[in-house]
């Protein structure tokens, strides 16, 4: 049988052991838990993952008034308008806001829209049309300092430009209206593509 004194100093030397053992494990707890802090807080600011490495991370929130129109047809603004901001929403990390005070603002302007006749019957009946617009795009921050950065702009233009168009056959049941949507689609395709920064 063991003196009683061993079995104490045993006892003493195991709860050492625990204490030291529980230090340790705080002591890497807390560094793991400051380094976290350190990088949300800054550590990390510049390194970015995923498809936000596409985008400016400056601008959070985007403002795109209703689509001026200059052409013959009223109703392509806010079409274009609404297929410009799902495409936001959908393709960026920014977000669409009614706030003309936003980080940004994007600014459209539909400078023309035609129908051209590609085809026709024996009876000059137009068999295959297409449909055209143009728009003008100019994407600005708060100082108005330009954006968008995807395309060389010539000295002295604000601007940059876009266009698609989409064919269509009345025959086979299609429309100028389901051919403007797809040329809509589109465009707004284009002009959110080009919000993504320079490589």
């Amino acid at each position: 049988m063991k003196p009683a004194c061993d079995k104490l100093s045993h006892g003493r030397s195991d709860g050492r052991l625990r204490s030291l053992q529980r230090r340790r494990w705080l002591i890497g707890w807390s560094l793991v838990v400051g380094c976290l802090g350190a990088a949300s807080n800054g550590g990390c600011v510049g390194y970015r993952m995923g498809s936000r490495t596409l985008y400016r991370g400056d601008i959070r929130t985007v403002y795109v008034p209703v689509v001026r129109n200059d052409s013959f047809r009223a109703e392509l603004g806010t079409r274009l308008t609404e297929a410009i901001q799902k495409e936001i929403e959908l393709r960026t990390p920014y977000k669409v806001v009614s706030d003309p005070s936003a980080d940004s603002v994007l600014n459209c302007l539909i400078t023309f829209d035609d129908k051209q006749v590609l085809g026709e019957t024996q009876n000059d009946d137009p068999r295959y049309l297409r449909t055209s617009i143009a728009v003008q795009v100019n994407w600005t921050d708060r100082r108005g300092g330009l954006l968008m950065e995807n395309r060389i702009l010539p000295p002295g233009e604000l601007a940059f430009f876009f266009g698609s168009s989409a064919a269509f056959t009345p025959e086979a049941g299609q429309s100028i209206s389901t051919a403007q949507q797809r040329a809509i689609e589109q465009l707004a395709a284009h002009i959110v593509g080009h919000m993504e920064t320079r490589w």
